[in-house]
């Protein structure tokens, strides 16, 4: 179930996240970095989260393919 909830923010904090969230996108952003914050929800939803934030994925992926390099073989 989904509340409301009205904050105040300044100005520039507002225009802000107009600028680089986006003005759809607030509530869920907010939601997103309070959540572990107040939540206690437990290690599977905080990996089910964390899947569902393709951009983090990817970055995950990249960062995870980038060290096959740094793997030797035993001597």
């Amino acid at each position: 179930m989904k509340r409301k909830l009205t904050i105040t923010v300044t100005e520039d904090v507002y225009e802000g996240l107009q600028a680089v969230v986006g003005p759809g996108n607030i509530s869920q952003f907010l939601e997103d970095l309070a959540r572990p914050h107040v939540v206690r929800s437990g290690l599977a939803e905080g990996y089910r989260m964390a899947s569902e934030d393709e951009a983090q994925e990817k970055e995950a992926l990249e960062w995870s393919n980038s060290l096959i390099g740094d793997v030797r073989e035993p001597s």
